[in-house]
């Protein structure tokens, strides 16, 4: 299976073949900055599977882990499209709402949930 990551713009694309190793849901603060949204959620794919087509620019940060984490944005619209974290160097997260897939697999993980908004359930 091959799904399709865009930028708002349409742009930046991010080909990703197979399943997502894995999809997080993540509550802290960064990511809330990050997506404007309470919680942002990743895929994470093996990095052989994944192909990104289209002009980035990068904003680079260190994690709570210490590790760094480079999101890789669309230098048009500004969507966060992908990002390449460090603790995982074999894997590529990919924004979950960048595939516009209702079908898209659910979360099988929360973390950061000390910081989730009250109101902001996430079923899974």
């Amino acid at each position: 299976m091959e799904r399709n990551a865009t930028c708002s713009c349409g742009q930046l694309v991010v080909r990703c073949n197979g399943e997502p190793a894995l999809v997080s849901v993540c509550h802290c603060p960064s990511c809330q900055k990050r997506t404007g949204s309470p919680y942002g959620i990743a895929a994470f794919f093996p990095r052989a599977d994944v192909q990104a087509n289209g002009r980035t620019r990068r904003y680079t940060r260190t994690a709570d882990s210490g590790f760094e984490v480079t999101f890789h944005f669309c230098p048009d619209c500004g969507s966060t499209v992908f990002w390449q974290p460090q603790r995982k160097p074999d894997m590529i997260a990919v924004a979950v709402g960048a595939f516009a897939d209702p079908t898209f697999p659910p979360p099988s993980q929360e973390v950061y949930q000390q910081h989730r908004h009250p109101w902001a359930g996430i079923s899974h």
